[in-house]
């Protein structure tokens, strides 16, 4: 008898490419709009997080999508899901 375990949603982000200059590894910004919560105003939140990129194919500029992983490296927790809009 074969059971496979259930996995749950996957945990996907998306932002853009502000670093390639790495082997294997771009650099993703992560803005997050947020309210404020005594004035009311949006402001934006951003991160940058490691993103594995195996086949080097995404450039800088480009918006990609992100899903969360097991840990790669000491700071990669990330892989390239798909990449959104090529750079101009």
């Amino acid at each position: 008898m074969s059971t496979q375990k259930e996995r749950g949603k996957l945990r996907i982000v998306q932002g853009k490419v502000i670093s390639d200059k790495m082997d294997k590894t771009r650099v993703v910004l992560i803005e997050t709009p947020r309210q404020h919560p005594l004035f009311q105003k949006m402001i934006k939140r951003s991160r940058k997080i490691h993103v594995h990129d195996e086949g080097n194919e995404c450039k800088l500029g480009d918006t990609v999508m992100a899903v969360e992983t097991r840990p790669l490296s000491r700071t990669k927790r990330h892989r390239l899901y798909k990449i959104v809009e090529r750079a101009r």
